[in-house]
């Protein structure tokens, strides 16, 4: 059976176009707020959707994510409640979703209990930003015995030819491709380096790029989808989040957001 993750990429490679990911951090501000944008930012043109798990030490992830997951945390969100909310995602929309988790949360279940769970609740793709393609070994047989989720893993500016080749291999669904060596938020990297890295990348798989970290604006993400199979946009999407919070049309907001970003992305060839 096709993972939605890689039914979309096949969909969106057939028609010439370029996946489009928010970040939202779940519980940021509350979980039932998150149920609600997931729905509208698929109305508003998103292909697929990437869901952060609060954790109190997000080393990846720069001052705008880190204070989204304290307000997750804040507000009781848990990784249970999570895939309780994804669970009521999926009576209302096939959207894929990808959950972005620090290892000691999934640790903490267990790898088989967290895959079996998450593949149950409708997850269908899963990023460890801690968890190096050579000690992922635990997570990905846990994964192959309950059949999923898929288990995408990143690369940088600064891998090497070998590590681009394991990487890529090892990705499923897609490969996570950081433009940056820094953290979520940062400005976005100089993008003749981001574009010979993904040919690089290129070069040794045909698994759909997708890239992230520093796209902020619409122009950003027209240009990274002239590169790229898919665009990941976190800090932006969670910036507005802040903004309009105590708007009781965010939801609308966030929606004409990522429209934009749809749009321009639509405008590259």
């Amino acid at each position: 059976m096709t993972n939605r993750l890689e039914a979309t990429f096949e969909r969106l490679r057939a028609s010439r176009r370029k996946a489009l990911i928010p970040y939202l951090m779940a519980g940021d501000p509350s979980l039932q707020d998150t149920e609600t944008l997931v729905l509208e930012l698929e109305r508003a043109g998103a292909d697929i959707i990437e869901l952060g798990v609060p954790f109190s030490d997000p080393i990846a992830d720069g001052p705008v994510i880190q204070k989204a997951a304290e307000r997750a945390l804040r507000s009781g969100t848990s990784l249970l409640r999570i895939l309780d909310t994804v669970a009521r995602l999926r009576t209302r929309t096939q959207i894929p979703l990808i959950l972005m988790a620090y290892y000691n949360t999934i640790h903490a279940m267990g790898e088989r209990a967290f895959c079996s769970q998450a593949v149950k609740a409708g997850a269908d793709g899963l990023i460890v930003p801690d968890m190096p393609v050579e000690e992922a070994t635990p997570l990905s047989s846990a994964a192959t015995t309950v059949g999923g989720p898929l288990l995408i893993f990143l690369l940088t500016p600064t891998s090497t030819s070998s590590r681009r080749t394991l990487v890529a291999r090892r990705s499923q669904g897609f490969l996570y491709y950081v433009s940056l060596t820094g953290i979520t938020g940062a400005k976005l990297a100089d993008l003749e380096d981001v574009r010979r890295n993904v040919a690089k990348i290129r070069r040794v798989t045909d698994i759909p790029i997708a890239v992230g970290f520093g796209i902020a604006t619409p122009q950003e993400a027209a240009k990274v989808a002239a590169i790229a199979d898919g665009v990941i946009v976190g800090s932006a999407v969670v910036r507005q989040i802040v903004e309009y919070q105590h708007d009781p049309r965010m939801p609308e907001r966030m929606g004409q957001f990522v429209q934009s970003l749809r749009t321009a992305i639509n405008s590259v060839g």
